[in-house]
C-alpha cells in the first residue's frame, strides 16, 4: 500500500516542483497561460468529463451530494475554530471549505483511480467551483453580488456539459469536435500542477501560526465528516475512494484569488494556501490509504 500511495504522490510533486524550481529561476508572467486554463482549457474538461461515454451524471449524484455536505460542513466546523482563535469566519471559512481538487485533486484521481475516476472527480471539482463563486463569494463579502455568476466560462461549461450529458441517448457531439475539447481539455491537470508550483514561490508565512492551524483544520474537517457520511450513503468501492480523496485536499489557490478581489486579508489566506499545500504530503496519503482500501 506504502509504494502505491508513493507512486500516486510522487508524479503529482515532481511537476509542482519543476514549476516551483522554474518559478524561482525566471519569475515567469503566468497570468496569461492562468487567464486561458481557467476561462478555456479547465471549462473543456469539465464539458468532455461530462459526455464521456463512461460517464452517467445521474449514477454519481451520491457522490456530488457527500462532497457538498463535506464543504458545507468543514465552513460549519470552522466557523467556532475561527472565533476561538481570534480570526474573521470571512477569511477563514472559505479556505477550509474549498479545497484544491483541481490542481492537486485531478490528477491524483487519474493516478490513483485511472481513467475511469477523472469523470467523477471532475464532477466534484464543478460542483466545488460552482459553490465557490456563490456561496464562497457571499461569504467573502455579503455585500457582492453574484448576479455575474453566470457568465463565468466554468459555471457555462458545468451548464452545458450537465445538459449534454442528460441528452447523450438523443444526441453526441460529432467524434471530431469531442476529441477536439477533449484533447485541450486534457492539458488543464499538468498546466495547474506546473501554475501551483510557480504560484508557491511567491507565498509568505508572515502569518505561519494562522496558515498552519488552516492547514490541519481542512483535511482533518473533511475527513471526520468523510468518515461520518460515507457507512450512511450507498456508493460504489470508486465513488467512496474518490470521495476520501476529495475530503484529505487542501485549500485551493482560488481561495486566494476570492480573498485578494474582495480585499479580505488576502496575505493570511496566502499563508493558508501555501502551508496547506505543503501540508497535503502528509495527509493527501491518509486520504489515499482510506480511498484505496474501499477499491
Amino acid at each position: 500500500m506504502f509504494l502505491k500511495i508513493a507512486a500516486i504522490i510522487t508524479p503529482v510533486v515532481l511537476i509542482i516542483l519543476v514549476g516551483w524550481l522554474y518559478g524561482r529561476k525566471t519569475h515567469p508572467d503566468m497570468s496569461g497561460i492562468n487567464k486561458a486554463t481557467i476561462d478555456v482549457i479547465a471549462p473543456l474538461l469539465v464539458t468532455s468529463a461530462f459526455i464521456s461515454r463512461d460517464f452517467e451524471l445521474l449514477e454519481h449524484w451520491n457522490l456530488l451530494l457527500c462532497g457538498v455536505a463535506i464543504v458545507v460542513g468543514s465552513g460549519i466546523l470552522a466557523w467556532p475554530i475561527a472565533k476561538i482563535s481570534g480570526m474573521d469566519p470571512k477569511t477563514f471559512m472559505p479556505p477550509m471549505m474549498f479545497n484544491n481538487c483541481g490542481n492537486m485533486g485531478l490528477p491524483l484521481a487519474v493516478f490513483a483511480f485511472g481513467s475511469v475516476g477523472l469523470a467523477p472527480a471532475v464532477a466534484l471539482f464543478a460542483i466545488s467551483n460552482l459553490l465557490h463563486f456563490t456561496l464562497g463569494v457571499k461569504l467573502v463579502n455579503p455585500k457582492a453580488s453574484v448576479s455575474g455568476v453566470f457568465a463565468n466560462p466554468m459555471v457555462i461549461a458545468t451548464i452545458l456539459g450537465v445538459f449534454l450529458s442528460s441528452t447523450k441517448h438523443l444526441y453526441t457531439l460529432p467524434e471530431p469536435l469531442y476529441q477536439s475539447i477533449k484533447l485541450l481539455g486534457d492539458a488543464t491537470i499538468p498546466l495547474m500542477l506546473f501554475s501551483l508550483g510557480v504560484r508557491m514561490k511567491d507565498a509568505n508565512l508572515r502569518h505561519w501560526r494562522e496558515g498552519f492551524l488552516g492547514a490541519v483544520i481542512c483535511p482533518i474537517t473533511g475527513i471526520m465528516i468523510a468518515l461520518l457520511i460515507s457507512p450512511l450513503i450507498e456508493m460504489t468501492d470508486l465513488q467512496r475512494g474518490l470521495l476520501f480523496v476529495f475530503a484529505s485536499l487542501p485549500p485551493a489557490v482560488l481561495n486566494f484569488l476570492v480573498a485578494d478581489r474582495n480585499k479580505q486579508d488576502p496575505e493570511l489566506v496566502a499563508s493558508i494556501v501555501l502551508l496547506g499545500n505543503l501540508s497535503a504530503m502528509f495527509f493527501v496519503p491518509i486520504g489515499l490509504y482510506l480511498g484505496l482500501r474501499q477499491t
